[in-house]
């Protein structure tokens, strides 16, 4: 009986210990801007380095591709939760053969920025950056938001307090603690987590068309999140969910064409 309690006990005291682990390391666990891939694509646009003011001492590092400020729409990219801005050039030579500009910007503590990514900071980082294009004459109806994996809580964050021309999620998840419950169900997430980004509770807050794009190969974030988040977004409303993706999805012609007559239309 004596080496049983013991056994539980260290069994607990280890359960413990990995609890506050957890609770004190998480975003070290969320966040990787040391993460790179993608580096060898060569940039096949023409981008201007911005640097967005988003308090005294943090300024973003931003490119801008300026097509024309007042004729095209503007796509603003919020990338998702690893790596820097040049982990996004065959995306945006892609995103480069539509008729828009777009501004990618990179979040506090990613690309040599100063500061720290918190949910609260991505926000604050993002809401910024349309300020930015506002100052330049560019109003909100002008402008699309682009999610990336991560990112995509931050646009369906903007996009339920905000109206703007329409809103594009790649990869998104319901909400951070139903992602970590898949990776962490022996931990009570709920109780630990500090970042929720809770798309599910926000998105038919959204009243702007919306697309939703997501490999049904993920083995990141499952596909069936963006069902959820589909149905329960309100019209319009398209999707987009390729059987052979994965979770970085092939910008194929297939993907750039529904990102093409959606912007078309709206």
């Amino acid at each position: 009986m004596k080496y049983l309690y013991v056994s539980l006990l260290s069994l607990l005291t280890a359960y413990l210990l990995v609890l506050i682990f957890i609770y004190f390391n998480q975003r070290n666990l969320l966040y990787h801007p040391g993460e790179n891939n993608y580096l060898d694509d060569k940039a096949q646009f023409s981008y201007k380095e911005v640097l967005i003011e988003v308090d005294q001492d943090i300024k973003l590092k931003s490119w801008l591709i300026d097509k024309d400020l007042e004729k095209y729409k503007t796509l603003v990219f919020f990338h998702g939760n690893a790596g820097n801005l040049f982990n996004r050039v065959h995306k945006l030579n892609e995103f480069n053969k539509l008729d828009i500009n777009i501004l990618i910007i990179s979040w506090r503590g990613f690309s040599g920025n100063s500061g720290k990514p918190t949910e609260k900071n991505l926000y604050q980082d993002a809401q910024k950056s349309i300020e930015w294009l506002n100052n330049k004459g560019i109003k909100n109806e002008k402008i699309i938001l682009y999610g990336e994996s991560l990112g995509t809580g931050v646009a369906v964050e903007l996009g339920q307090k905000n109206i703007f021309n329409s809103i594009i999620l790649e990869s998104p998840f319901t909400s951070m603690v139903e992602t970590a419950k898949i990776y962490y169900p022996y931990l009570p997430v709920s109780l630990l987590l500090k970042d929720r980004y809770n798309s599910i509770n926000k998105i038919d807050k959204i009243t702007k068309p919306v697309l939703i794009m997501h490999g049904m190969k993920d083995d990141i974030v499952p596909y069936v999140m963006s069902v959820e988040l589909f149905n329960k977004a309100n019209k319009p409303k398209y999707s987009f969910f390729p059987k052979d993706d994965n979770h970085m999805m092939d910008f194929n012609d297939e993907l750039l064409d529904k990102i093409r007559l959606f912007i078309k239309q709206h």
